[in-house]
């Protein structure tokens, strides 16, 4: 597990410039090479010399100290040859303009050094999230009880923090259980509560004949974590024998893809998320063979470019409603994706299973599992 996690240390050696410093030390002589123009054109006189001193400020932005000590170097050489063309290199401005680029040599230096330990830091911080984040969230399928499902996990850009999104899926014995929820906020402190949430759910999920229950279990478990304003949304699911059963707590409905359409399942009446107390109601439906279910968080309906949402109800069939459920899964992240550009705001979880058809001839009341029987443990 160690190995795992821990970074190789790289041996010593020469080592190719990265993009960035490659890009700074680019940028950088591109603006010597124009002082140089300049100061050519101009005659003898040195006018244009300390404009060098930004070279090594431009690289610091970009690219390690040692290309920036590089382009300070080169930038002070050629200040001294210009100061020196002048004959009057004694002059007390050609002095102050050559001194100028040495200090600012060595400052900008400073900067990229500093500006590389955050980067550093901040990468590292954000591998560590990331194991944690995929230690919580297991694989999901190719199938739960007799259900198809398959989950995917969208990260967002680099800018954006490490999101809370969770799913599970579980073969109980009252039948096949997913849940899917998002915590406030970002980093490991979403990943924190995540973790919980999902333990809690895996207990309680085998214990617990009442989806209700469930989610009053999970109401404790998020209060007795967090603060006054922290909370976790949540859709449970529970499917057995054909019939489904949905219980919401302030999460993005469901979507049902039957036949071409898509159906959004709201809740009979909303509820607040977990960790404020809240008081769901069941909707329950009755499934038919070839039905697919998209549970997915709120990165999805957030997902915009230009201001446009993207229109996950509109090409949700023509997207999920093919293939396999994995297949249907690649097929939404691709075109979600390309509608951003690649620039997604936060995480997106998805989570799609399928009703292949009932495996019994014996017929299934239309209400929740638990008013019907609760099977022997």
């Amino acid at each position: 597990m160690l190995n795992a996690i821990t970074m190789r240390i790289p041996r010593p050696g020469r080592r190719p410039l990265s993009s960035g410093s490659r890009a700074g030390l680019g940028a950088a002589f591109v603006l010597v090479a124009l002082v140089c123009v300049v100061e050519l054109a101009d005659g003898t006189d040195a006018n244009y010399v300390g404009l060098l001193a930004a070279a090594p400020f431009l690289a610091a932005a970009f690219a390690a100290w040692p290309v920036v000590l590089s382009v300070g170097v080169l930038a002070s050489v050629l200040g001294i040859v210009f100061a020196m063309g002048t004959g009057v290199f004694a002059s007390q401005t050609a002095v102050i303009n050559v001194l100028g680029i040495i200090a600012s040599t060595g400052v900008a230096a400073g900067v990229a050094t500093i500006r590389e330990r955050q980067t550093v830091r901040i990468a590292e911080l954000t591998r560590l999230a990331s194991v944690a984040q995929q230690a919580v969230l297991r694989p999901l399928g190719p199938q739960i009880g007799m259900l198809p499902v398959a989950g995917r996990y969208i990260s967002a850009t680099a800018a954006a923090d490490i999101g809370g999104d969770l799913y599970e899926a579980l073969d109980t014995p009252y039948g096949a259980r997913i849940i899917i929820g998002d915590v406030r906020g970002k980093g490991l402190d979403a990943v924190r509560l995540a973790s919980i949430v999902l333990g809690s759910y895996r207990h309680v999920a085998y214990e617990r004949a009442d989806l209700r229950a469930i989610v009053s279990d999970l109401d404790r478990a998020v209060a007795r974590s967090v603060g006054d304003e922290d909370f976790v949304t949540a859709a449970l699911v529970e499917e057995r024998g054909g019939t489904l059963t949905i219980v919401n707590c302030g999460h993005p409905p469901p979507l049902l893809l039957r036949r071409g359409q898509v159906i959004t399942l709201d809740p009979p009446s909303p509820a607040p998320p977990l960790g404020f107390m809240p008081v769901v109601k069941p909707r329950v439906e009755r499934l038919e063979p070839g039905d697919r279910l998209l549970l997915f968080t709120d990165g999805l309906g957030e997902a915009r470019r230009d201001g446009e949402f993207f229109p996950t109800a509109e090409r949700a069939w023509r997207l999920l409603g093919h293939g396999t459920v994995g297949d249907g899964l690649a097929s939404l992240e691709s075109a979600l994706v390309e509608w951003v550009r690649g620039q997604l705001d936060d995480d997106i979880a998805l989570v799609l299973l399928e009703y292949v058809g009932p495996q019994s001839t014996t017929p299934v009341p239309q209400v929740p599992s638990w008013e019907v029987e609760a099977p022997a443990l």
